[in-house]
């Protein structure tokens, strides 16, 4: 079916193309230049942004203004915009107020020293879900790995990659991670039930990699020598908003309290000086600019493939595939794991595929708690992996390694992959659930 044939309701492959031009502008560059951050995702969703415009000759040019307008005015993606401002402007305020620091040297002060690299994990994990970014605790954690492998004699890599999967954990349970708003928003679930979900699924996946840290590590004595002095009133904003995600308050007043508390932390430290209060939030909001702007351009493509087929052609073709509940699941899980093996971004990869999940569920009966966990899983266990990603290229950039050189000791990332396949394989499901088509 070519483009100009398309009928109302019927599905078009074609309409997909501004997805192959975007994966072959963004893919190709960095293979090309040996590269992957030669080519900015903004970029290359915009020359996909025009692929999808100069489509479907029967829609005049206002029209197709007229369908990105309506898809950029959704209420569910004004409220993910918003709350990606709220984040960057918590984590500025947090960070100026020395809240980072601060909340990693306490918890490595309280590690045993002789279960360094287990430890490390687990104060990776908390950090990461305190933080939200995973890269941020990569960039705060990796020269403390490297400093653990010189005074145990444990391998370099094996310390950076337990760094790398306890970031990966938060990254994906974080409420101001903005992969969790992204899942949360394009899924239509609340931030809380996602949270939960979530989290029975990773776990078994975080027990398993402390296990098996324990049994490579254990016969090691660990010293900790570095300078792990802290404040405890700094670490209170990260504790107000973790805290606060887990009652179930709502994500603007927990990140704007979080955001106000860290500010009053910090003047009355002296982290912050006074006329710098506004300066430290605009910089965190300054850092969620381009994943707001892609968030924008990617809705405004989506709505002209929707448009024009696509959307409908996918799911025709899962629904030729698919005969079950379950066989959604997978269907959610793979989406995710395949466009983010392709954007080496798991929010873009979110923000693309989320709105395709979120079909897919509803047309098999798939809670949106689940399909937005899935979605957050799976894009996280590829971004955890792949070697051209933004996690494993700083982790290397900041410790001398190579990508390839730390893969083999990321656990966490192919475990929680597992656990979440054998979550979808055994979970008890209603019959009635199940749609057969």
């Amino acid at each position: 079916m070519s483009a100009e044939t398309w009928e109302k309701g019927a599905g078009n492959p074609w309409a997909l193309l501004p997805f192959g031009v975007f994966l072959s502008i963004f893919l190709g560059s960095g293979i090309i230049f040996g590269d992957f951050g030669a080519m900015p995702a903004i970029v290359a969703f915009l020359i996909a942004l025009l692929v999808a415009f100069l489509q479907n000759h029967k829609l005049k040019f206002m029209d197709k203004m007229s369908v990105m307008a309506k898809g950029v005015g959704d209420v569910n993606i004004l409220l993910m915009c918003l709350i990606f401002l709220c984040a960057g402007a918590f984590s500025g305020a947090v960070t100026a107020a020395g809240g980072v620091e601060s909340t990693v040297n306490f918890g490595l002060s309280i590690m045993p020293a002789g279960l360094a690299v287990a430890g490390l994990f687990i104060i990776s994990c908390f950090i990461s879900i305190s933080m939200g970014t995973s890269v941020g605790t990569i960039g705060a954690l990796a020269p403390i790995a490297i400093g653990i492998s010189v005074k145990t004699g444990l391998p370099a890599p094996l310390c950076v990659a337990t760094v790398v999967g306890g970031a990966m954990f938060g990254d994906n349970l974080s409420i101001i991670s903005d992969t969790t708003i992204a899942a949360v928003n394009t899924q239509r679930c609340g931030m809380r039930d996602k949270f939960r979900e979530n989290f029975k699924i990773v776990l078994p996946a975080a027990v398993l990699t402390i296990i098996i840290l324990l049994l490579i590590t254990g016969s090691s004595d660990a010293v900790i020598t570095e300078d792990l002095s802290y404040n405890i009133f700094k670490v209170l904003p990260y504790l107000l908003v973790l805290i606060g995600a887990l009652v179930g308050i709502n994500v603007f007043i927990v990140l704007i309290g979080g955001t106000v508390l860290s500010l009053i932390v910090g003047v009355t430290t002296g982290s912050i000086a006074l006329n710098q209060m506004f300066t430290a939030v605009g910089n965190g909001i300054y850092g969620m600019y381009d994943i707001t702007v892609i968030s924008i351009v990617v809705v405004c493509i989506l709505s002209l493939v929707k448009t024009n087929g696509g959307i409908q052609w996918v799911l025709d073709w899962i629904k030729q595939r698919i005969k079950s509940q379950k066989g959604a699941e997978f269907g959610i899980a793979g989406l995710a794991f395949g466009v983010d093996l392709c954007s080496a971004n798991n929010t873009v990869t979110i923000v693309t595929a989320g709105p395709i999940a979120k079909e897919i569920a509803d047309e098999y009966g798939v809670d949106a708690k689940r399909s937005a966990s899935l979605l957050d899983i799976f894009s996280a266990a590829a971004q955890g992996l792949i070697p051209y990603g933004a996690q494993l290229l700083a982790a290397a950039g900041l410790t001398g390694l190579t990508p390839y050189m730390i893969m083999p000791y990321l656990f966490y990332p192919i475990l929680m992959a597992v656990s979440a396949l054998v979550f979808i394989l055994f979970r008890k499901r209603s019959p009635a659930k199940d749609k057969q088509v």
